[in-house]
């Protein structure tokens, strides 16, 4: 469910402060913040749970959440194919 119209987008009034002051990587734990038009060139620090990922923002990403670009879980495949099944075939 999306956040209603009449409240606006949620950004975070913390990287808002740090965008100012910060160079470099702004490290943040904010991963349901929006990604607002003034974020666009800098780059994040964004929490997976694990560790920061670096996360470069352009102008593709705008009205998207900072933990859209910051993955939590990391894909493995799905099996291997095992010597006893090639044999059958």
């Amino acid at each position: 469910m999306s956040r209603s119209s009449r409240k606006g987008p949620y950004i975070d009034q913390n990287l808002v402060k740090k965008i100012a002051t910060v160079k470099g990587a702004i490290k943040t734990w904010a991963r349901k913040s929006q990604i607002a038009p003034e974020f666009v060139g800098k780059t994040f620090s964004v929490y997976n749970g694990k560790k920061f990922i670096d996360v470069y923002v352009t102008e593709d990403m705008v009205g998207h959440r900072l933990g859209e670009f910051s993955p939590t879980r990391t894909f493995k495949g799905h099996g291997r194919v095992v010597k006893r099944v090639l044999e059958k075939t």
